[in-house]
């Protein structure tokens, strides 16, 4: 008897989060490799949805298994586990009717290598599709968020808690950025629009559009000219409250994957001014090569290197810069509406040792910048630790610094900085303090 349609890729979408939640890899990587080897762009937006799906809601489908099995899977059968995330993501996330779902998804439980578990997984998951999923009132596993994160956002935003876990579990829009230079926000509107898209302009930004529904990069008018950036509304704000002039000597200290860097590159041209871009990452690096390439923007006053920014005397020149952009490793915790991988990667653990790196990047890039020069420190985080509590130390420190102020575009005041939060004007999360040497 032949396995129904999708069978092959609900394995494929199990494998992949076994990949994440198992070997501790990311979601973006591991999708980057399985992506292309599906060859309908239906499927591969379906893999896509599914893996999101049951990321989002990893923790309340394992409540709910929990409740229902007899005993968990045991360890070798891992893969099983997620193929049955998988189909709760399609049955409950997705909203999948059970005929399109369960069939295929319990089939591909021989595709895993483990025939005799295809009775349970169908069984299990015609369940779910009679019954409600079990409800647990622990807010954690309701929003399924792990505990430490919880607790530590109801420590920090007590208010605004319960809207981050709901956000973080929504899709997130699509920020578009055009390069003034070459196209204007109108066009680019009017243009989305007769392609039956519903697109509407920021009041923030004067060059940002948004599409609520994302769509593939390559269906993006203006997109193969070089006009045209995908860039959350939030990571263009830093760029605007860094405000490098036409003429500023430029470092963007942590520059993958490119998207400030080339907004940069947009403001410095065509006045005199000259970019520095860094990375640790020689990977990553070339994807923001390939970023200028495309749009252009790969000037002889642009330079692109391989380097720890923490270690300036490994690279730096010796002539000052007017502006430093520090978007700071962090804990990511504002983007995972567009990483919900993060969720599960994240330990409280690793804050202690990411705040070190956070401040030994703040003292090692100070001594470069010019008597009057502006540093932006900028995160994607929503923890006060790293924000607010990390720039007032550094104040605390450092006797030529001080705060500059910003306006209500970058958020609510948190401390000498601004911190949105994930889903204010459609926008992630992140943080900005403008820090300027005093003569």
């Amino acid at each position: 008897m032949n396995a129904p349609a999708g069978a092959a890729l609900r394995a494929r979408a199990a494998r992949a989060l076994a990949a994440v939640l198992g070997e501790g890899r990311s979601l973006k990587a591991v999708l980057g490799s399985v992506l292309p080897s599906v060859p309908d762009s239906r499927d591969r937006a379906l893999l896509e949805a599914i893996c999101f799906g049951a990321l989002r809601h990893r923790r309340r489908y394992e409540f709910a298994l929990s409740q229902w099995l007899a005993k968990p899977l045991a360890a070798r059968d891992f893969p099983v586990h997620c193929l049955l995330l998988v189909g709760l993501a399609q049955l409950d996330a997705l909203g999948l009717p059970a005929h399109a779902a369960v069939g295929a998804t319990a089939e591909a439980t021989r595709d895993l290598g483990r025939p005799p578990l295809v009775g349970l997984v169908n069984a299990l998951l015609r369940r779910a599709s009679r019954e409600p999923l079990p409800v647990s009132s622990d807010l954690a596993i309701a929003t399924s968020h792990p505990d430490w994160l919880v607790q530590a956002l109801a420590a920090d935003w007590p208010d605004d808690v319960a809207a981050m876990l709901e956000t973080n579990n929504r899709p997130a829009p699509m920020w578009l950025r055009v390069n003034p230079g070459q196209l204007g926000i109108d066009r680019l509107l009017r243009s989305l629009r007769e392609d039956g898209l519903a697109a509407s302009p920021s009041p923030l930004l004067v060059n940002a559009a948004r599409l609520d529904d994302p769509i593939p990069v390559d269906r993006l008018p203006f997109w193969h000219t070089g006009a045209l950036s995908v860039q959350d509304g939030a990571a263009q704000l830093a760029v605007l409250a860094l405000d490098p002039q036409p003429d500023d000597r430029v470092l963007d200290a942590c520059a993958a994957p490119g998207g400030k860097t080339t907004q940069i590159a947009e403001r410095l041209f065509p006045g005199e001014g000259e970019l520095l871009a860094l990375d640790i990452d020689e990977r990553r690096l070339g994807r923001v090569v390939e970023y200028l390439e495309r749009l252009g923007l790969d000037y002889p006053r642009v330079h692109v290197q391989l380097a720890d920014a923490a270690t300036p005397d490994a690279w730096w020149d010796g002539r000052p810069f007017d502006a430093i952009l520090l978007d700071a490793p962090c804990s990511a915790t504002g983007i995972i509406r567009r990483q919900p991988d993060i969720k599960w990667h994240r330990r409280a653990a690793d804050i202690p040792a990411v705040m070190a790196h956070q401040a030994r990047l703040l003292d090692s890039l100070w001594p470069l910048l010019a008597p009057g020069g502006r540093l932006l420190y900028a995160t994607c985080s929503v923890l006060r630790d790293e924000n607010e509590r990390q720039v007032a130390a550094f104040l605390a420190r450092t006797p030529d610094a001080a705060a500059l102020p910003l306006d209500e575009r970058f958020g609510r005041v948190s401390g000498a900085g601004r911190q949105r939060l994930p889903g204010e004007d459609g926008m992630d999360g992140f943080f900005y303090a403008l820090l300027r040497k005093t003569a």
